[in-house]
């Protein structure tokens, strides 16, 4: 635990990372497989993209895990337990590549709006390290659903 924190406020905490945790997991494994299975006209520039943004949160997983570890709770040890949080829908049914680009836009945008209470309930409680990260990863969801969003127009 961290000296600032009091002990209620750092599981408070540590819950909403969790949340923050299963669903950067669920969008990223959902970019993954669109990446995977987009076709037609826009495939590469489609399948670039999907790239991109899926490194990208595959990165930050750890990013988030590791702040739960630093504020002294272990992180999930394996997938049911890192799921349970998460309240994010996964990817049924391949679907075409504008669809599948909606339907991320629509994902990230979701966990904007997770953040954006998560970064409340953080800057609460005096958790500034933690606020500051989830504002970094506010900034790259709002990007990508605006980036997802005009390639899907």
């Amino acid at each position: 635990m961290t000296d600032y924190l009091q002990k209620n406020h750092q599981k408070q905490v540590v819950e909403v990372l969790e949340h923050v945790l299963a669903d950067t997991f669920t969008v990223y494994f959902k970019t993954h497989a669109y990446h995977w299975n987009v076709e037609g006209p826009q495939f590469h520039s489609l399948h670039e993209m999907f790239e991109e943004q899926y490194r990208e949160m595959w990165e930050a997983i750890d990013v988030i895990a590791e702040r739960i570890r630093a504020l002294g709770a272990y992180a999930p040890m394996n997938p049911a337990e890192l799921m349970k949080p998460s309240d994010m829908k996964d990817a049924k049914k391949v679907i075409g590549g504008m669809d599948m680009a909606k339907d991320l836009a629509k994902d990230h945008k979701e966990i904007s709006k997770h953040l954006a209470d998560a970064i409340e309930k953080c800057s609460e409680v005096g958790d500034e390290g933690t606020t500051d990260m989830l504002i970094a990863r506010q900034q790259f969801h709002d990007k990508a659903a605006w980036m997802l969003t005009a390639t899907s127009k």
